[in-house]
């Protein structure tokens, strides 16, 4: 069944809530655990389910996400299966950008024209999740469904954050309201297993992640060429015109990664010793760019449940509670704590040691700094004895040469902090 299946990852907006990490590049092209890209996840999660067909949609700052995804997913001459960017583009149906989630699919399927398909799964380019998508096929095809929604159950106190969906008794979604306010959330509470019951959480979430028949698909995109998006308009349409729209409730982790808080302690949970989110999982791997990186190398450093990428070269005192990405360097005496480094795309070289002779830092993080709840994007050349220290005691807003989001200090890609600099 899975070779009838299309996979369409949504590359998102513009990804301002994840400003200033999305100025130069698109949300699933944003770093996560050290060495991934956020696209890694739902092409994982695809390539793991046997799904081979999967085309990604952008709009904003592509490049970066391109270069990802053709120096990563290939595939073998005798193999049907791609991973192709497809970029918002003029027709002569359409002469403008994306305007939402189903807007994005109905311009592009005109590509999906040339295979034959019977199903179409839409995902999220911005969530951290492992799931088997062929346990969620396989309730779509025995509730002969003509719409199935990936639902997670949630307590009320998140049920508002959220598009909520009422089942009836046969795991049929009868109703649904996005964001419904806290007055009215007792009405919209749904059969959920006892381990989920016993957390309160009653609520069903839309995770954002459907399963759509191909002709209903084509019909409700012709019967509302006006609508642009899935949650808000698509899906309602599709219930109250009576098609069969089932609910495939996931009781995994599942986190949205659509602001720098949630970015920020998504990364930093992944340092426990057993995380929520797994990455050492043996049948399901995150596929990402093989660099052919040396080992990290450190000496005298104290680490406290550290994620540490490939190619690092460490002299720091103390980490803590912190993803160090690929190619950081990090100098002598230098505490980092509760923080992410998302490393360098390239090791220093003959003309950055020159440099610093002339006061240029090297790349990287230099000696007796201390650095706490704070993001330092690619590429960054900080000097010695800086001290970055975020919190709740620093406003939000954009600085010299940095931003500030949550309380956690964004340094962003390809910024110098000179010597002693302080925040």
């Amino acid at each position: 069944m899975n070779e009838k299946t299309i996979a369409i990852i949504l590359g998102g907006g513009r990804g301002t809530r994840l400003d200033p990490l999305t100025r130069t590049r698109s949300k699933p092209a944003v770093p996560i655990a050290g060495k991934y890209r956020l696209v890694d996840i739902p092409i994982s999660n695809c390539l793991n389910s046997y799904i081979r067909k999967i085309f990604v949609l952008t709009q904003f700052n592509s490049a970066s996400l391109n270069r990802h995804i053709k120096n990563t997913y290939n595939f073998d001459l005798f193999s049907h299966g791609f991973v192709d960017i497809l970029a918002a583009e003029q027709t002569p149906n359409s002469t403008n950008w994306f305007q939402g989630t189903a807007d994005a699919v109905r311009q592009s399927l005109h590509h999906l024209s040339n295979y034959e398909y019977e199903h179409v799964l839409i995902l999220s380019g911005d969530q951290l999740y492992q799931m088997d998508y062929r346990k969620l096929l396989k309730v779509h095809k025995e509730d002969n469904a003509d719409l199935t929604v990936a639902t997670i159950p949630v307590d009320a106190s998140e049920a508002t954050e959220f598009g909520i969906m009422k089942t009836d008794e046969t795991g049929g979604i009868e109703s649904f309201i996005e964001k419904p306010s806290s007055d009215v959330l007792g009405e919209w509470s749904s059969e959920t297993s006892p381990e989920m019951q016993a957390k309160g959480r009653n609520f069903l979430a839309s995770m954002g992640i459907y399963v759509f028949s191909r002709e209903i698909m084509l019909r409700l995109f012709k019967e509302n060429p006006e609508a642009t998006d899935f949650g808000k308009e698509i899906i309602p349409k599709a219930i109250e015109e009576g098609s069969r729209v089932s609910s495939y409730s996931f009781d995994g982790y599942w986190t949205d990664i659509g602001t720098i808080s949630s970015f920020f302690e998504a990364n930093l949970e992944l340092c426990e010793t057993l995380p929520q989110f797994n990455l050492y999982d043996n049948d399901q791997l995150i596929y990402s760019r093989a660099r052919y990186l040396p080992a990290s190398k450190l000496t005298g450093t104290n680490l406290e449940r550290v994620l540490i990428a490939e190619g690092c070269i460490i002299e720091a005192s103390r980490i803590e509670r912190s993803v160090i990405g690929i190619r950081s360097r990090i100098g002598r005496g230098t505490t980092i704590e509760s923080s992410i480094v998302m490393g360098n795309d390239h090791f220093a070289s003959t003309d950055d040691f020159e440099g610093q002779s002339e006061g240029q830092p090297l790349m990287g993080i230099g000696q007796r700094c201390f650095i706490s709840r704070a993001i330092i994007d690619k590429n960054v050349r900080i000097g010695n004895d800086v001290k970055i220290t975020g919190g709740s005691h620093l406003e939000d807003g954009e600085y010299d040469k940095y931003s500030v989001v949550d309380g956690i200090v964004i340094i962003q890609k390809a910024v110098v902090i000179p010597d002693g600099y302080s925040i």
